[in-house]
């Protein structure tokens, strides 16, 4: 839980180090003198520092220092959700063009900075030929190199083998700066782009 700072009359010390409005030291003055000098240019004085000896406190819009604050832990909430796993299974001996069409779905899923979880499924004999799915898994990190990375590299999974595949820093970013323009498209009337429900659906 986060605990707001004392505001004006909340603060308790004796005296405070006063800093203003833009910043700058105004040095160690009485309680009453800070109150008085917020009071002076229509400010809060708020205790930035509660733990210092003495406490430093700040001149400022308190009630705008809430909002700004409030935008950004949701902007950086918002951030932190833009990576999302998801799912593409492909079979060891799958046909080049259905080859095609799932290496197509994860360039999508990492140009919209999303991470990707390859499943190779075996079934019956194909168990015995693990290097099938090596094969493949290889094929794809290469093809995809200049838009994501191997994170976590392939691995046997019962009758599984899986791979992670994560976006660049930069293709993640590319994808982070063009949201706020999709969004506005979107929001415009046109709706979501035809693209967009296949994400839902990696197979």
């Amino acid at each position: 839980m986060s605990v707001e700072p004392r505001v004006n009359e909340q603060i308790r010390a004796r005296e405070v180090r006063l800093v203003g409005p833009e910043g700058e030291q105004v040095g160690i003055v009485p309680l009453e003198r800070a109150l008085q000098l917020a009071a002076d240019v229509d400010l809060d004085l708020v205790e930035v520092a509660p733990m210092a000896r003495p406490p430093v406190c700040k001149l400022m819009d308190f009630g705008k220092f809430k909002y700004e604050s409030a935008l950004k832990a949701r902007e950086a909430r918002r951030n932190q959700q833009q990576t999302v796993i998801k799912e593409m299974k492909l079979r060891p001996k799958i046909d080049p063009h259905d080859y095609e069409t799932k290496k197509g779905h994860v360039v999508r899923f990492l140009k919209a900075g999303d991470k990707v979880k390859v499943t190779i499924m075996f079934r019956g004999r194909e168990q015995s030929r693990p290097e099938l799915g090596f094969r493949l898994l290889r094929r794809l990190s290469e093809e995809i190199s200049e838009l994501g990375f191997v994170e976590a590299s392939p691995k046997q999974d019962g009758r599984n083998m899986i791979m992670v595949l994560a976006p660049h820093r930069a293709t993640k970013a590319a994808a982070v700066a063009s949201k706020p323009v999709r969004e506005q498209r979107e929001g415009d009337g046109g709706g979501a782009p035809p693209a967009a429900a296949a994400d839902t659906t990696a197979e």
